[in-house]
């Protein structure tokens, strides 16, 4: 998998994808979904540390059945957050907000 950080205002946001994902183009819904190097290719990283950085993340973008299981495991996804791109790829999005708040 890679894991790319981003520094916002509102905290860390965190894309990670699914190594052999990543270039390529997918239909969806009459348009496509492009896994962009630019946003998703950073470092390669194990699972504990996606789940590591997705627990620490204010916001989190994952692609890939590898990466949203990361997701998952870590207790930020859910499976009403996954859409499917195809009957193959999923895609989920959050908005992690810590428990003592």
């Amino acid at each position: 998998m890679y894991l790319k950080s981003y520094e916002t205002k509102y905290g860390t946001m965190v894309a990670v994808a699914d190594a052999e994902l990543v270039g390529k183009k997918f239909k969806y819904k009459g348009g496509e979904f492009f896994v962009n190097p630019r946003f998703y290719q950073g470092e390669q990283a194990s699972a504990v540390e996606v789940m590591d950085a997705v627990r620490d993340a204010a916001t989190v973008n994952l692609v890939g059945r590898k990466s949203v299981e990361c997701g998952k495991m870590a207790g930020v996804i859910s499976e009403k957050n996954i859409l499917w791109i195809s009957k193959k790829i999923p895609h989920a999005q959050a908005v992690v907000v810590p428990e003592n708040q």
